[in-house]
């Protein structure tokens, strides 16, 4: 039988925030077990001021939608005409209690921020360890005791095991509604300078925080996660399946597998999260690189605000100014000179300023704030009215010849590329290397290499797994593997030492490259 959706049609009423209202009070009245209301413990405590003959209509379209019930209320009669007078208690209904809970998760879900939880990460490692001393204890009991007897807590494993889940479901969810706002919180726009640095350290001290926190427990999580599916958690899962249906009145088969069920799901997801499955990386891994991610996000937003505030125009804000000012016109005659002014529709174009006032202004520059009324007036040459031409009749000015410049700047760029070239020719190898044997570079090849290295960096998504990336210029290829063996690689270079753990490493022209030549 499908449900009845029917208590929800008070959200779409005219008195939508009334029937709210009201709701509440019933709400409000169950928490504290009180089961059925008047009308007259309805107005009395209803948030704002109403009359009786509102609450009755009110209560009786919720009668109507289902999320109340009316009972003959009978305990306060002392006439016959007050008798076959209807009276009511109301209470709420199974649907009407549901739809509230309903309302109560969807607001909550809209006031619930994200956040990175380190807390949670601790203590879902703490109740791992809990879960694990459970199977170590039971282990030593059944070692001296007789075999067969389970000697489980059965209640601490349970309280333990929705602990464990509680915790788990706050963190992914948190994180999920973080990582689903953090691009709308690094989109700021409009933001002035202060407010932005002082968010931008506030956030990169919280995401490193979170990251350095991640990195260590995960790695503990995990393993603690291999232990305790190589020691049984099968019957701990069990434990917990069990202790849900204590209390129910007549479990069926039915129930006890799907209550099985439940806690494998449960569990098949704690652990996919922290630990990798095959070719898919673990949640854990995919939240981290999301995260640093958002770092370079964040100084692009601090570089497009500094862009704005930096550059002298802005071509928006100058429309949008423009706009306000043709909403202001008085009529399409003011609109029509406003448009030739703004757009220059018509220039002075024959108006040239002669050599003796731009010598005038080089001595004594005018700001470009200056009003027209109060600046100096400017010279123009009178030959276009005397002859009917801005220039004079002769031999054209020489151009200025810019050979030598040129020659410069092509001497230049030549040098650049044939650096560049040799730079690429010195890092391609011929196979797999190790870092640790490339040797001494120079500083280009050095520079070069240092974007490849933070290419392949921002690429990776599991530090454990290799990863190929391509240089800024889509010119070289490499591919960094991890070796393994926890080995260290040290690079010289005239600018100081390099250190690092060490890779396989190898670098050879884009594939893209390789086909054009």
């Amino acid at each position: 039988m499908s449900p009845d959706y029917g208590t929800f049609a008070h959200l779409a009423a005219d008195k939508r925030y009334r029937y709210r209202e009201v709701l509440g009070v019933f709400a409000d009245a169950k928490a504290r077990f009180v089961l059925h209301l008047r009308p007259s413990d309805v107005i009395a405590a209803m948030p704002s001021r109403t009359d009786a003959e509102e609450v009755d209509g009110l209560l009786h379209r919720l009668v109507n939608w289902g999320n109340l019930s009316a009972d003959p209320d009978t305990a306060e009669v002392a006439t016959v005409e007050e008798f076959y007078r209807a009276r009511f208690l109301y209470r709420l209904t199974a649907e009407g209690e549901a739809t509230e809970r309903a309302l109560e998760v969807f607001e909550h879900g809209l006031r619930r921020s994200g956040e990175l939880q380190t807390a949670a990460l601790a203590d879902i490692r703490d109740l791992l360890h809990e879960l694990r001393d459970h199977l170590v204890a039971d282990a030593a009991e059944r070692d001296v005791a007789a075999a067969g007897t389970d000697h489980l807590d059965v209640g601490k494993v349970h309280l333990t095991l929705r602990s464990l889940w509680g915790r788990f479901e706050e963190l992914t969810d948190r994180a999920q509604t973080f990582v689903a706002s953090l691009q709308r919180t690094v989109d700021l726009h409009g933001v002035d300078l202060e407010a932005l640095l002082a968010y931008k350290d506030a956030l990169l001290d919280y995401l490193e925080r979170f990251i350095g926190e991640l990195v260590v427990a995960q790695a503990h999580i995990a393993a603690l996660l291999r232990d305790l599916e190589g020691t049984g958690v099968e019957r701990l899962l069990q434990v917990a399946a069990d202790r849900e249906l204590t209390d129910a009145l007549d479990p069926t088969e039915e129930d006890r597998t799907a209550a099985r069920e439940n806690w494998h799901a449960r569990w098949a997801g704690l652990v996919g999260w922290f630990l990798p499955e095959g070719e898919r990386p673990a949640q854990a891994e995919l939240l981290r690189a999301r995260a640093r991610a958002a770092i370079p996000a964040l100084l692009q937003a601090i570089a497009d605000v500094n862009e704005r505030r930096m550059s002298r125009s802005d071509r928006s804000g100058d429309l949008r100014t423009l706009a306000r000012w043709f909403a202001a016109c008085g009529s399409d005659a003011e609109a029509h000179r406003l448009w030739r002014a703004a757009f220059c529709l018509a220039p002075a174009r024959h108006l040239t300023v002669d050599q003796d006032t731009l010598g005038d202004r080089d001595q004594s520059p005018v700001p470009p704030a200056t009003s027209w009324l109060d600046a100096p007036p400017v010279r123009i040459s009178p030959r276009l009215r005397r002859t009917g031409r801005t220039t004079r009749r002769g031999r054209v000015n020489d151009v200025i010849d810019r050979t030598r410049e040129k020659a410069l700047l092509a001497r230049l760029a030549a040098e650049e590329a044939a650096q560049l070239a040799a730079a690429r020719a010195e890092l391609c190898t011929d196979g797999p290397v190790r870092l640790s044997q490339l040797g001494h570079l120079d500083p280009v090849a050095f520079e070069l290499f240092l974007d490849l290295l933070a290419a392949a960096l921002a690429e990776a998504v599991d530090l454990r797994t290799a990863v190929v990336a391509v240089s800024a210029d889509g010119a070289l290829e490499v591919e960094l593997v991890p070796t393994g063996d926890g080995r260290s690689a040290t690079i010289d270079t005239t600018a100081g030492v390099l250190t690092g753990p060490d890779h396989h490493v190898h670098i050879r022209a884009a594939s893209r490259v390789q086909a054009a030549s």
